[in-house]
């Protein structure tokens, strides 16, 4: 009884630590094959950019759920990396359109690639199980995710 005890409790530390590794991971400052440091949020503009080129900064806000304000600060620090090309955009002259240089480019092929490589990881660790296995780890983390959502958004310190 101790042991299947203790085993659920090292689920749960090895849960916490898996997450914390992660996100120290994914928050990692990297060049993504050019030749200036690029940031969490900044990699993930781009990515929004290369998805729907064209954008304009209330349509990357509204993506990203964030303010037009934290977008447009963040296209600016873009901007001057020679990542993102801002033009007036012709059906609207009051609102920019948005998209990547061939930089910004190099460095969402490289962000791809890099997610490419983190779930060739989950899926190599993954090849052996069956069916059933997979479908509870899928159950569990989806109902633990939930759970920790719900806590994160109904705890009050």
């Amino acid at each position: 009884m101790d042991k299947f005890i203790n085993n659920k409790h090292q689920i749960a530390y090895d849960s916490l630590n898996l997450a914390v590794a992660l996100t120290d991971l994914d928050k990692k400052t990297r060049n993504f094959g050019t030749d200036v440091p690029i940031f969490h949020s900044e990699i993930h503009i781009i990515k929004a950019i290369a998805e729907h080129p064209g954008i304009h900064v209330g349509g990357l806000a509204d993506i990203l759920g964030v303010t037009k304000g934290a977008v447009s600060e963040i296209l600016k620090k873009l901007e001057r990396k020679a990542l993102v090309i801002k033009e007036v955009d012709d059906l609207n002259l009051s609102r920019y359109s948005l998209s990547l240089t061939e930089k910004g480019k190099k460095a969402h092929n490289n962000h791809m690639l890099y997610h490419s490589i983190v779930n060739n990881m989950v899926e190599d660790q993954l090849q052996n199980a069956s069916e059933h296995e997979l479908e509870f780890l899928s159950n569990f983390l989806s109902t633990l995710i939930n759970k920790v959502n719900f806590f994160s958004e109904n705890f009050d310190e």
